[in-house]
This record gives C-alpha cells, sequence and structure tokens, in this order.
C-alpha cells in the first residue's frame, strides 16, 4: 500500500490509521483465497481479527497472506503486515473465509 497523507489516523505521531492497515489485510488474504481457489464468487469473510503490533510509520506497507487450511467451503487464512523489515510486522490479521459458489 504506497503511503498517502490520508492514511494517517494520528497525525501528532504520525501513525497510520488502524482501519487502512486493516483493510490491506483483508483485501491481500482475499485475493489469496481467490487466486489459489477460483470460484465464481469472491469469498466472503466470515470472522476477521486483526492484532495491532506496532505503529504504522507514514512509509509504504507491505502485505503476505497464506492458506494454513482450506476445505470445500471455508478457509482459514493468516497475513502480515509489514513496512521495512519482515521480521517486525505492525499488524497480523486471522481470518475465516466462505468460499461456496451459492448463498448457504
Amino acid at each position: 500500500m504506497p503511503f498517502d497523507q490520508k492514511l494517517i489516523g494520528n497525525p501528532i505521531l504520525p501513525a497510520l490509521h488502524g482501519g487502512s492497515t486493516a483493510a490491506l489485510l483483508e483485501l491481500t488474504a482475499v485475493a489469496q483465497v481467490a487466486a489459489l481457489y477460483p470460484r465464481l464468487r469472491l469469498p466472503r469473510p466470515i470472522n476477521v481479527t486483526v492484532a495491532y503490533l506496532r505503529s504504522g510509520r507514514p512509509v509504504d506497507v507491505h502485505a503476505r497472506a497464506r492458506i494454513s487450511k482450506a476445505g470445500r467451503t471455508v478457509a482459514h487464512v493468516l497475513a502480515e503486515a509489514w513496512q521495512d523489515d519482515e521480521a517486525q510486522p505492525i499488524a497480523a490479521l486471522t481470518a475465516h473465509f466462505l468460499m461456496a459458489e451459492d448463498d448457504l
């Protein structure tokens, strides 16, 4: 996610808004599931938990996701966001996504 001034949540620090970081993580997770398990519809979140590990500085943010388990209808995904050093993530996501082609 390229840095933009409108992503600042706390101008005093300045720190990235947690919502922008969470949105990046969720979109990364959805894209990972959609890429590995193409369906007629995009995967829909069942539950999403974001752990904020440190303040995001006003620089670009990178993210990656991996599917830890996928069944016929549900996928469990882990994602991390970092800035300069992959070993020091600023946030982590754990989520379950519904992969069914029809509404349940």
